[in-house]
């Protein structure tokens, strides 16, 4: 399977797809999803899972970003439904989210009518932008003017207590990520779905996500050595992103073996 851009998407279409995973990175690793996140989203396309990432470019006006993203996506998504692989086919669509892409996603299914089965968010991050973007606070010498996102963090909060209406929600910490915020959102998400929203603390940092292949050259035969390689990538390099990805399957479909 191989990427192709379709209406500013990166796009991977499975031959049997199964369902549809619309992915959003992070604020400053969003605007080329294909690479800073092809591991995780090219091992979920091998499961059958059509992958649309929507690339973004962060600006303070996050519900902007949110009415764009769900634009480029929706334009994707009608042409993709007109190729042989998709035609005439029901799929359900899941969002992914990591970091901010977790707040563009909530933003999205918040303040439009979209249809999601479900939504995955990955080490969610809401802080006010003098503390999400280095250096704001030179901008704000002025007490009188003041640089904050749109909607900002109480805002987001609200909107998502009274407006989110996806019940079946995973949530992903890791346990070494000082700027996740997962525990907050998981309080409001519970309290307006009980038992419907998941919480799974993983093993990891922040950039867990971000964890990139590394070829292994074998020669013509396959050698013990090889084997050996195989054996350090999967227990030492992959560990952390072998988890993410195996606790994401196993709730985009529970039938699975675990």
């Amino acid at each position: 399977m191989d990427w192709q851009e379709v209406a500013g998407n990166w796009v991977i279409i499975p031959r049997h797809p199964i369902a549809i995973v619309h992915f959003l990175g992070g604020a400053f690793v969003a605007t080329a999803p294909q690479l800073t996140y092809r591991w995780l989203l090219e091992q979920l396309a091998h499961q059958g899972y059509a992958i649309i990432a929507t690339p973004f470019v962060n600006t303070l006006d996050h519900g902007a970003i949110a009415r764009s993203v769900l634009n480029s996506f929706e334009t994707a998504l009608d042409r993709l439904q007109a190729t042989a692989a998709m035609r005439r086919r029901y799929l359900p669509i899941y969002g992914l989210g990591h970091s901010m892409g977790c707040k563009l996603h909530l933003l999205i299914n918040s303040l439009f009518e979209v249809e999601r089965a479900g939504n995955i968010l990955i080490s969610y991050n809401n802080y006010p932008a003098s503390q999400a973007i280095p250096f704001i606070q030179q901008f704000n010498i002025n007490p009188a003017f003041n640089v904050e996102f749109t909607p900002g963090p109480i805002e987001t909060n609200t909107l998502i207590a009274e407006s989110y209406p996806i019940r079946r929600n995973l949530l992903v910490k890791f346990t070494n990520d000082t700027i996740d915020q997962t525990t907050n959102l998981f309080e409001i998400l519970q309290y307006r779905y009980t038992n419907m929203v998941s919480l799974q603390i993983l093993p990891g940092s922040h950039v867990t996500p971000l964890g990139q292949d590394i070829a292994w050259a074998t020669g013509r035969e396959f050698t013990a050595f090889d084997a050996l390689g195989q054996w350090v990538k999967q227990e030492f390099l992959y560990r952390e992103q072998l988890q993410l990805k195996k606790e994401i399957l196993r709730w985009l479909n529970p039938a699975l073996p675990g």
